[in-house]
């Protein structure tokens, strides 16, 4: 008896039958698509009061206002945690020496000091909150939110010893914050309705000139969800602006007109006052 035997049946696809079958293929994919919204995360629009501060001889010291929307929609990913936003003015960074005094046969001097790379000139921070409540640490120093969180660089010729470092860090920043220059509000944005936001930042008399960054950004759940950034220009005007310029720029020739201004003034005050 023979053995039954097994058939395939092998079927030919033409190249015209392929292009046919991935048509068809794609076509459904591109209905199935068009009929799915991906849901996305919040924006953040962020705007100031202005953006150019100009300082004059009588200049005391002025204040802008942050303000923004966390814009939302319908596709908007719903979050049952509330809303941080964390709002960070920077000035341009700089090299800053840090010196610590020391007695030395009964007379205070100079003695170790420590050199930080990468110092903004000014630094103000304002939070919905205490700032180690906002994120973890890494996402903290990143953005420099919270004096605590700020990274001051080293120096590689560094004159004091690795034990005491944290001490210099500590007196810089407590100097800074002394002066004006730096401040960290918590709690100082206000919400004025579910998505509108502002702050009022204050920038002192002393504040340097530069061009600043104003940072804006949007926490929740510790995750950052979007940020927002604006430049804003502290520059002085007229004859402080032109005495400015000369210091820095052809600093020779000012210290040469400084002491024919002291000489001239020294020498027409003794003409005036003196006695024959």
């Amino acid at each position: 008896m023979t053995p039954a035997r097994s058939e395939v049946l092998r079927v030919r696809v033409t190249p015209a039958v392929a292009r046919a079958l991935l048509a068809l293929v794609a076509t459904g994919l591109a209905l199935v698509l068009s009929g799915v919204r991906e849901a996305r995360s919040e924006q953040l629009i962020a705007a100031m009061s202005a953006d150019e501060i100009r300082i004059q001889s009588n200049f005391t010291g002025t204040t802008i206002v942050v303000f923004g929307e966390i814009a939302r929609d319908a596709v908007t990913v719903s979050r049952p945690e509330p809303y941080d936003l964390a709002v960070v003015v920077s000035g341009p960074e700089q090299v800053v020496r840090t010196r610590r005094k020391g007695r030395f046969l009964g007379i205070w001097v100079n003695r170790e000091a420590e050199t930080f790379a990468e110092v903004p000139s000014f630094l103000a921070v304002h939070t919905t909150r205490a700032s180690h409540e906002l994120a973890a640490r890494s996402i903290l120093e990143r953005y420099r939110i919270g004096l605590r969180n700020l990274n001051l660089p080293i120096v590689a010729a560094s004159e004091a010893p690795m034990s005491d470092r944290n001490n210099f860090r500590e007196a810089f920043l407590r100097l800074r914050v002394q002066a004006g220059l730096y401040a960290e509000r918590p709690g100082s944005i206000d919400f004025l309705s579910g998505s509108l936001f502002r702050t009022a930042v204050q920038l002192p008399a002393n504040i340097p000139v530069g061009e600043y960054t104003v940072s804006t950004y949007l926490l929740r759940g510790g995750a950052l969800l979007a940020s927002a950034e604006q430049k804003l220009t502290i520059a002085k005007t007229g004859f402080e602006q032109f005495t400015h310029s000369l210091a820095y720029a052809y600093s020779a020739v000012y210290g040469i007109i400084a002491i024919a201004l002291a000489l001239f003034t020294g020498w027409l005050a003794g003409v005036i006052f003196r006695k024959d």
